[in-house]
């Protein structure tokens, strides 16, 4: 699974965490400028994005969203918190997770 986060500066820790609960790869906005990332475009193999709401300011996260939702790609807000990453990531995973469902829907049939 490849998942973007956006926002926060130092996410070596969220980084490992996202690895060991099977992320393939991770790729880090910081939005730290009001430059950089609301001109970004969300890379096409992003399985997962995951939006640090302490980093971020309203507009960027209301944007991504937005695209997200477009997209249909699944997405997380968060504290900029290992433990809330951790949680809210397992948490997605696991409604995902069709070994763990036993609803009948599209992807079963």
């Amino acid at each position: 699974m490849s998942v973007l986060v956006i926002g926060g500066d130092k996410i070596s820790t969220i980084i490992s965490i996202l690895h060991e609960l099977g992320a393939s790869s991770v790729k880090h906005w910081d939005a730290r400028k009001k430059s950089s990332a609301p001109k970004k475009k969300i890379p096409q193999n992003t399985d997962c994005i995951i939006m640090l709401t302490s980093f971020l300011n309203h507009n960027v996260m209301h944007k991504y969203k937005n695209i997200a939702k477009k997209q249909n790609i699944p997405y997380i807000c968060t504290k900029h918190s290992s433990t809330c990453v951790h949680d809210e990531y397992k948490k997605m995973i696991d409604a995902n997770n069709c070994e763990n469902c036993d609803k009948i829907c599209e992807a079963k049939k």
